[in-house]
């Protein structure tokens, strides 16, 4: 039987690790057109988010917890500017870009209305 973590059961972290695989294949997109160093930096900063979520979901304590969703809707932030260069520079169409940009905000909300149940009452 395969060990279970508690970030497995966590939407935020489901939503986050769905994200990374669409921009990991965009990022494929990049390479081939020998785009390394994009690609490299769009994949860094995807992975950033679920794995964030993971190392936070380990803490013992709340408040540091919150520190890696914040870190993690920082790299959500980075993802989403990226797009958004990249659609600039004729690298993806509107379309395309739109999707993510608004798979990115719901992921945001998601990180913050999360980050908000883990306050001290």
């Amino acid at each position: 039987m395969r060990a279970h973590f508690r970030f497995e059961d966590l939407d935020v972290w489901r939503k986050a690790r769905q994200m990374a695989v669409a921009l990991h294949r965009l990022a494929e997109q990049l390479e081939a057109k020998r785009l390394y160093r994009y690609a490299e930096q769009l994949r860094a900063a995807a992975l950033s988010v679920p794995n964030n979520i993971a190392e936070g979901s380990g803490s013992m304590h709340k408040k540091e917890f919150q520190q890696f969703l914040n870190i993690a809707r920082r790299s959500l932030f980075e993802n989403a500017s990226m797009l958004l260069v990249f659609e600039a520079m004729g690298l993806w169409d509107a379309g395309q870009v739109d999707t993510l940009l608004d798979d990115c905000d719901q992921l945001s909300r998601m990180l913050t209305s999360f980050s908000r149940t883990l306050r001290p009452t």
